[in-house]
């Protein structure tokens, strides 16, 4: 049997374990409220979809597209950015389209990085985030965040416990799965210490409007010398309800884009013409979409978070993102993320994701996906109020 040394560097997949009980439960015919996945449930806004359905029924929109994106969505992102954030970009030089965020970090840690190189992962993270340099040959170090833990002590420790020094560092906040959150501030203290120590920073705003209680996340090309350093990802997959879609862009250092652009010249023909001038009407139309999306996510984190007291596990209520990050309650926590999800699964009929496929530091926590109505999470909660209580 031949080995594949690529694959070969890929852990498990944690998520395999749960995922497999729940559809054995579900065969048996066992109502599981799915709180595992990320995965929008809400529909993609009409007018977005009505200028998909125009753009589709023209002939000319089914040939062969552009891989870094048409001009009129690359020029919608820079104004869009411009609207937002009053940060310039050009158009030409600074935008890429991506199929999605994930194919764009993907195809960017493959251009960038070759075997021996270091890049640092935030622990817990998003999984493409480490995994894409894994995939391109390269080694991880994983930088612990979470409470009481400060970021940028733990960074300079591994920069200086590292050797060769690491080549990039992929962040994202708001943050999944954590949810934490973080200022402009912030933002300019990772400028400067990319600058000191020559890394470049990968950003993705994947949740840039799933915010609640009046945070408003800030976009990393908003700190001084930003471009210099580093790049953005966006997905509309959230904001717009439109994961399916596949359509994100990357946003940023000329040099970066520019290696992204080209390594996609010889991998893709783009995205499908009508998706790309439906994405433009998200960019440009109307926006009070956003604000609808996210009420409804506010409105599915309150129950949630109400749920879980009444079955007395007190869990922070999220400030952004799309997910709540739950530490385990004290008298299961020896059970580990895995087992732990797999008692709420089997007793409880609730899938959630255990916190150790987000990175070792997450095995004390589980994530709850807000992707179900008010009412099943309701339905979900008395069922983890059954496991919590003995089954009473």
């Amino acid at each position: 049997m031949h080995k594949f040394a690529r694959m070969e560097r890929l852990p498990p997949y944690v998520f395999a374990v749960v995922n497999e009980l729940k559809m054995q439960m579900r065969r048996q015919g066992v109502d599981i409220v799915d709180l595992g996945m990320g995965n929008p449930d809400i529909p993609t806004p009409k007018h977005i979809v009505d200028k998909l359905n125009e753009a589709a029924l023209k002939g000319v929109n089914h040939r062969y597209s552009a891989s870094r994106g048409i001009a009129g969505l690359r020029l919608a992102i820079a104004n869009w950015y411009l609207r937002r954030y009053g940060v310039e970009l050009d158009a030409d030089t600074e935008t890429v389209v991506t199929m999605g965020a994930k194919e764009g970090m993907a195809h960017l840690a493959l251009v960038m990085l070759q075997p021996g190189d270091v890049v640092f992962a935030t622990d817990p993270a998003y999984p493409i985030h480490p995994y894409a340099a894994i995939i391109a040959g390269a080694d991880v170090r994983r930088i612990p965040i979470g409470k009481g833990r400060d970021f940028f002590d733990d960074l300079m420790a591994a920069t200086r416990q590292t050797w060769p020094q690491p080549k990039s560092l992929v962040v994202s906040y708001p943050q999944n799965p954590t949810g934490e959150v973080v200022d402009v501030a912030f933002f300019d203290k990772l400028v400067e210490f990319a600058k000191e120590h020559d890394i470049m920073i990968i950003h993705d705003l994947a949740y840039a409007d799933l915010c609640f209680d009046g945070y408003k996340a800030p976009s990393f090309l908003q700190a001084k010398g930003a471009k210099d350093v580093g790049v953005e990802f966006f997905s509309l997959s959230k904001s717009y309800s439109m994961a399916g879609w596949r359509v994100g862009f990357c946003c940023g250092n000329k040099e970066m884009v520019h290696a992204l652009t080209r390594i996609k010249s010889y991998l893709d023909y783009g995205i499908f013409q009508p998706i790309q001038i439906a994405a433009c009407t998200a960019l440009n139309g109307p926006q009070e979409c956003l604000h609808e999306i996210c009420e409804v996510y506010r409105d599915r984190r309150d129950a949630l978070i109400e749920g879980l007291s009444r079955a007395g596990w007190d869990v922070p209520s999220p400030k952004a993102t799309m997910f709540v990050w739950a530490e385990i309650p004290d008298e299961y926590k020896a059970m580990g993320s895995v087992e732990f999800s797999k008692l709420l699964l089997k007793e409880g009929h609730v899938a959630v994701s255990p916190g150790l496929g987000f990175g070792h530091f997450g095995d004390d926590h589980v994530r709850f996906s807000l992707v179900e109505n008010r009412q099943r999470i309701n339905q979900a909660m008395r069922g983890i109020k059954r496991v919590l209580s003995g089954g009473a």
